[in-house]
């Protein structure tokens, strides 16, 4: 049993990070802010798949004040992603940003920090410290270590702390998973705030996904993490995919189809890789915890699929369809898919004895 590393809980719009609360999954889109409708769209999308929170970024006014509009139009809360200037994070704000992303040490001025801090407390928003090898101070910290990371995040976090704001969450990001790894794990051991976790700069979706599995992988099995975002070089749809993936293997996102499938190999008489694709894709967005074997012979197909809610266990001549642990009856090939389907739409949680 996983032991959760104890956090304090923060709001973010109608949702919370932190506390005993699921881990949720972030994404932001490629589109650029202002283009309302692409933006919207690909939030619809991600919505779909399994989002919790979008992070937008906000690089200049006019993408702040579309906040507005793209909050009428979505269901997730809005995170302001804001750099050096104020000005854009109080227009966030004004505009119904849910929580900001900004590092107050690059903003020199005190002043602008205590109206950023000021209009967060009066509108009861949080704020993300994101630091990762490229925000670090280079002339303090020569190289972005773990030490150096969790050192830069908690110089940031102690700006607001002595303005008296506490609704904070943060992030050690870095590109290297062991680096990655072992900065959260130190960020853990000296603070409550809850952690943003993330593998940054990843890559693409072949090495990104290897990488964010590994680096969140291994600090939420350890107990550690509340929110994650897995940073791809491609579609923000497969990082919410990927992510909620990942989550599923923890508990924190079990409202979702869990598919058992077997590699193809000699044994197989039916092209289960096709099959499974199909599937997998058909069911993607249906939010009921189900698990579903798919094998593809009669060595581990009764095991597994007698260990699953809905099970077949293919065969050349026919295959054999399991139910709530137990064989319910033998179809044609050409029936599986039709039939799992059928099953997973009709399936009822708690019912297998």
């Amino acid at each position: 049993m996983i032991q959760r590393r104890k956090s304090r809980k923060v709001k973010v719009g109608n949702i919370f990070i932190g506390g005993d609360y699921p881990v949720t999954v972030q994404t932001m889109p490629t589109s650029k802010t202002t283009n309302i409708k692409e933006t919207v769209e690909i939030i619809k999308k991600c919505e779909d798949a399994g989002l919790d929170i979008v992070r937008l970024g906000i690089p200049d006014i006019e993408s702040a004040r579309t906040i507005r509009e793209i909050k009428k139009l979505i269901k997730v809360p809005i995170v302001a992603d804001i750099h050096f200037d104020y000005k854009i994070a109080l227009e966030a704000i004004k505009s119904g940003a849910d929580k900001i992303r900004l590092n107050p040490g690059n903003i020199k001025e005190k002043w602008k920090v205590e109206e950023i801090v000021r209009a967060c407390k009066d509108n009861g928003i949080p704020i993300r410290i994101g630091v990762n090898a490229g925000s670090i101070d280079r002339s303090k910290y020569p190289k972005p270590t773990p030490e150096a990371l969790v050192n830069s995040a908690f110089d940031h976090v102690k700006i607001l702390e002595d303005l008296g704001f506490y609704d904070i969450v943060i992030s050690v990001k870095h590109n290297d998973v062991i680096t990655m790894v072992e900065a959260y794990r130190l960020i853990a051991s000296k603070c409550d705030y809850p952690l943003h976790l993330g593998v940054t700069e990843a890559g693409t979706e072949f090495k990104s996904t290897i990488k964010s599995t590994i680096g969140i992988g291994t600090l939420l099995m350890e107990g550690i993490g509340d929110t994650i975002r897995v940073s791809l070089t491609g579609d923000s749809i497969k990082e919410v995919e990927i992510g909620v993936a990942i989550l599923q293997q923890f508990g924190h996102k079990p409202t979702y189809v869990d598919v058992v499938s077997c590699p193809l190999c000699a044994r197989a008489d039916v092209n289960i890789i096709e099959l499974t694709n199909e599937f997998e894709k058909k069911v993607r967005n249906i939010k009921k915890k189900v698990k579903v074997a798919i094998m593809g012979c009669v060595v581990n197909g009764p095991g597994e699929s007698m260990d699953a809610d809905i099970g077949i266990s293919c065969g050349k001549n026919g295959s054999a369809a399991y139910k709530n642990g137990k064989f319910y009856k033998k179809i044609n090939n050409n029936e599986i898919l039709d039939f799992l389907l059928e099953e997973v739409n009709n399936f009822k949680e708690n019912t297998k004895s």
